[in-house]
């Protein structure tokens, strides 16, 4: 599945896979679009993203870290 940056929730998971003990809170935006754009699913322009796209990912990488961790 290619991942666009409107796919929230499904690069939310990746990340948790990706990073599994990275408290995404601790995360700068610029690491996370980094280790966004790394993924090899990832197909966007990595110049569309903005703050509000990257503080809606880290919330939805938070709620799949929490529901990780039990």
């Amino acid at each position: 599945m290619d991942l666009y940056w409107k796919d929230t929730e499904e690069i939310a998971i990746r990340l948790v896979e990706a990073h599994p003990d990275t408290d995404p809170l601790t995360v700068r935006f610029t690491d996370m679009h980094g280790w966004i754009t790394a993924l090899p699913e990832f197909r966007d322009d990595p110049k569309k993203s903005n703050e509000k796209i990257l503080e809606s990912i880290q919330m939805a990488w938070h709620e799949e870290y929490q529901n990780a961790k039990g």
